[in-house]
């Protein structure tokens, strides 16, 4: 008898094992930033959202925890005007709740370095829609914070608008969302945190297809 169910791992293999195996060694942690503009190095860098992922029983891979901070524009940080009125940011309003990027980094990389070791792998990789940018803020950010211990890989990522021009043929998230099934609110967009929460449905969706399809484990 056939059935469409994936088989149960147990926990231990399911923490410890299929993360590394799955992905060479590498947790993918799902990022998105709102910025004042696009240069990472001179722009204020104003929302991070991050969202760590797991493989449940029965292998599939799900979203985890979700961490959000609202960022104080650094020292000297360049603000666009027009970045402020695409994402609606007052950078300067204390009904923001923001802190300062060191302090957010600092907060955000420890509970997602605890997941990386969780599950065995040696390095983060960041995935995003896009995702040189996100992951070009994310360093420049911790430069200047002068930060040791940055669990993502300096230079690799994971970019789900190119995955999703394979899996779905589009690459606007909004689209490859709809593509895949997934809710999105359009009225909700350019918040990190939901940004950041579709674009972990959409690359667990992806991932999960490419196995149910029979791509994955290789053959």
């Amino acid at each position: 008898m056939s059935t469409d169910q994936s088989p149960e791992v147990d926990n231990a293999t399911t923490t410890s094992e299929l993360m590394k195996n799955r992905f060479r060694g590498y947790m993918p942690v799902v990022i998105d930033v709102e910025t004042a503009g696009f240069n990472a190095k001179t722009d204020a860098l104003l929302e991070i959202a991050a969202v760590t992922l797991r493989f449940n029983d029965d292998g599939t891979l799900v979203p985890d925890q979700t961490l959000h901070y609202h960022i104080e524009p650094f020292e000297g940080a360049n603000i666009e005007q027009a970045a402020i009125d695409f994402n609606g940011i007052d950078p300067h309003s204390p009904l923001r709740g923001a802190v300062e990027e060191s302090a957010a980094l600092k907060e955000m990389f420890k509970p997602i370095r605890k997941a990386q070791k969780d599950a065995g792998c040696q390095r983060c990789i960041l995935v995003g829609h896009n995702a040189t940018f996100d992951h070009g803020f994310v360093m420049a950010a911790a430069e200047r914070a002068n930060l040791k211990r940055n669990p993502f890989h300096p230079f690799v990522t994971f970019d789900t608008a190119a995955l999703a021009a394979v899996f779905l043929g589009q690459t606007v998230l909004i689209k490859a969302c709809q593509a895949a099934g997934i809710e999105f609110d359009s009225k909700q967009a350019h918040s990190a945190v939901y940004d950041t929460e579709r674009t972990a449905e959409l690359f667990c969706y992806m991932v999960n297809r490419y196995k149910a399809l029979g791509g994955w484990p290789l053959s």
